[in-house]
C-alpha cells in the first residue's frame, strides 16, 4: 500500500507527462553549435532592417551591440544554456531582452524561425564542407609524400585478396590519391549546394515588409536567394549531399583502414603503425593494435546511419516546415565531427608509416605472379592469348607441385609446355614486368613518377 509520503516524493503521471513533453521538444543541447552562424545572421537581418526604414537605427546599434556581447558570452563560455527555452534562437532573444529590453523584440521583425534555422544550417554545413575539403587534401599530401618514397618499391598486387601481379608500392597509394579527390570533389560540390539564401521566406509565403535580400545574401556571402518560399524553408538536400560526400569518404577510409590493419599485421608485416596510432593488450603484452584504423573502419556506420536517417525523414513530409527537420541536425553534425576527425587521423597514420620494403620484395618474389608477364611473352611470339594462358597455367602447376617459382625453373622446364621459349624468358624479374606497365596510368615507375607530379600539381592548385 502507497503512502502518503511515497505522494509526496513522486512527481505525478500529469507532472511527469509535462516534463517529458517539454524535453523532447528541447533541441539546444545540440543546436547551440550554431550560435556563431545565427548571430551572424541576426546581426546582418538588423542592419538590413534598419536599411530599409523597418527599424530605427537606434534600435539596429543596441541589436547588434547586443549580440556581439552574447557572442562573446559564448566564446568565454559565460553564456547560460536554458532548456527550459527550447533553442538557439529562443534562447540568443531571451538574453537579447535581458540586455537590452524592448528593442530585442524588433529583431524578429520580417523573419520565421522557419528561415532563421535554414540559414543557419546551410552556413554551419558550408563551412563543413570547406573543413573536410582540407582534410581531405591534407590525407592526400600525406600519400602522395609517402609514395614519393617507394616509386621502386615492389609489393604484390592483389585480387579476391590473392596475389596476382607486381606493382611498386606508390602505385597503391596513388589508388587511394584517386578515391579522395573524388571525395574532395563531392564536398566543393555539397558546398555549392548550401549556396542558396532562404532568409526572408519567412514561415512559408515569404514576408510583408520591403526587405533586401540580395543585400543580406551579399554579406552572408551567399551567391543567391532562394526562388520559392516554400521550398526554401523545407529544403534540406544540401545536407543529404554532405552526408552523402561524407558516407563516400567514409567508405574509402574504410578501405584504407582496412589495408593498414592487414598490412601491419604478424602475417603480411608490410609496414609498422607508430605507437601514436595503435595501444597495447590489456592481457597480451607483445600485442599493439592498430586501433585507430580500427575504429575508423567501425565510424564508416554511424556516418551512413546519418544519411540512411535523414532520407528516412524526408521522404514523406508534406510541405513546407515540419518538426521533423529538427532531426537532420544531429546526424549532420556528429558526420562533420567523424568525417574531419577520422580524415586527419588517417593522414597522421600514413605520416607515421614505417614500410618494409625487404618482406614486400620478398612476398612478390615468393608467388607466381609473373604468370602473366610470361604468357605476353608468348603472345608476343604470335601464340594467341588464350592459349598462352593455357600453356602458362600448365607451368604454374608444374611449379606448384614442385613448391617452387618461375625462377627456379629451367630453360627445359619452360618448353616442355612450348618450344617457342628460349633463353631470355629467364629475364622475365619484377623488375622488367612492373616498367613494362609503361602506358598513362600503369605501375612502371616512369608512369608513377609523372603521376606523383601531377598529384603534387593538383594538391598546390588547392593552396
Amino acid at each position: 500500500m502507497t503512502g502518503s509520503n511515497d505522494k509526496k516524493k513522486n512527481p505525478s503521471a500529469a507532472a511527469r507527462g509535462s516534463q517529458l513533453a517539454s524535453n523532447f521538444t528541447v533541441s539546444i543541447h545540440y543546436d547551440s553549435r550554431l550560435y556563431r552562424e545565427d548571430i551572424a545572421s541576426s546581426i546582418v537581418h538588423a542592419r538590413m532592417l534598419g536599411r530599409q526604414g523597418i527599424i530605427h537605427s537606434d534600435d539596429v546599434n543596441k541589436i547588434v551591440d547586443g549580440l556581439s556581447k552574447i557572442a562573446l558570452e559564448i566564446e568565454n563560455d559565460e553564456f547560460v544554456w536554458k532548456s527550459d527555452i527550447e533553442d538557439i534562437h529562443m534562447n540568443i532573444e531571451s538574453r537579447l531582452y535581458e540586455l537590452i529590453g524592448d528593442p530585442a523584440g524588433k529583431l524578429h521583425t520580417g523573419r520565421s524561425r522557419n528561415d532563421q534555422v535554414a540559414t543557419d544550417t546551410r552556413l554551419w554545413t558550408e563551412a563543413a564542407c570547406g573543413r573536410a575539403f582540407n582534410a581531405v587534401g591534407a590525407l592526400q599530401s600525406a600519400l602522395v609524400n609517402l609514395a614519393e618514397q617507394h616509386v621502386n618499391t615492389i609489393v604484390p598486387g592483389y585480387t579476391h585478396m590473392q596475389r596476382g601481379q607486381p606493382i611498386v608500392f606508390a602505385h597503391h597509394l596513388l589508388a587511394y590519391f584517386e578515391m579522395f579527390d573524388r571525395d574532395a570533389t563531392r564536398f566543393a560540390q555539397a558546398a555549392e549546394s548550401t549556396d542558396t539564401m532562404p532568409l526572408g521566406s519567412g514561415a512559408i509565403a515569404g514576408v510583408t515588409y520591403p526587405i533586401d535580400r540580395k543585400w543580406v545574401a551579399e554579406q552572408l556571402d551567399f551567391t543567391e536567394i532562394s526562388r520559392n518560399s516554400i521550398d526554401a524553408v523545407s529544403d534540406r538536400d544540401f545536407i543529404v549531399e554532405f552526408l552523402t560526400a561524407s558516407s563516400l569518404t567514409m567508405a574509402h577510409l574504410s578501405r584504407l583502414a582496412e589495408e593498414l590493419v592487414i598490412w601491419s599485421s604478424d602475417e603480411f608485416g608490410f609496414v609498422k603503425l607508430s605507437d601514436e596510432y595503435t595501444s597495447g593488450s590489456s592481457i597480451m603484452p607483445q600485442k599493439r593494435n592498430p586501433d585507430f584504423a580500427e575504429l575508423i573502419r567501425g565510424k564508416t556506420g554511424r556516418v551512413y546511419g546519418a544519411l540512411m536517417a535523414l532520407l528516412t525523414t524526408i521522404k514523406g513530409l508534406p510541405l513546407a516546415y515540419n518538426r521533423d527537420l529538427q532531426e537532420d541536425k544531429e546526424g549532420l553534425f556528429d558526420t562533420a565531427d567523424t568525417v574531419i576527425e577520422s580524415l586527419e587521423s588517417a593522414a597522421g597514420m600514413v605520416n607515421s608509416i614505417t614500410v618494409d620494403t625487404d618482406r614486400m620484395k620478398q612476398a612478390a618474389e615468393q608467388s607466381l605472379m609473373l604468370a602473366t608477364d610470361i604468357a605476353d611473352y608468348l603472345v608476343a611470339k604470335d601464340v594467341p592469348f588464350r592459349e598462352a594462358y593455357i600453356a602458362v597455367s600448365d607451368l604454374s602447376k608444374k611449379c606448384v607441385a614442385r613448391g617452387i617459382g618461375f625462377s627456379n625453373l629451367t630453360i627445359s622446364d619452360f618448353q616442355e609446355v612450348s618450344d617457342l621459349f628460349e633463353a631470355d624468358v629467364m629475364e622475365i624479374t619484377l623488375e622488367s614486368a612492373v616498367a613494362a606497365r609503361n602506358i598513362p596510368g600503369g605501375t612502371a615507375p616512369n608512369r608513377v613518377s609523372e603521376a606523383i607530379a601531377e598529384a603534387k600539381q593538383m594538391l598546390a592548385g588547392l593552396d
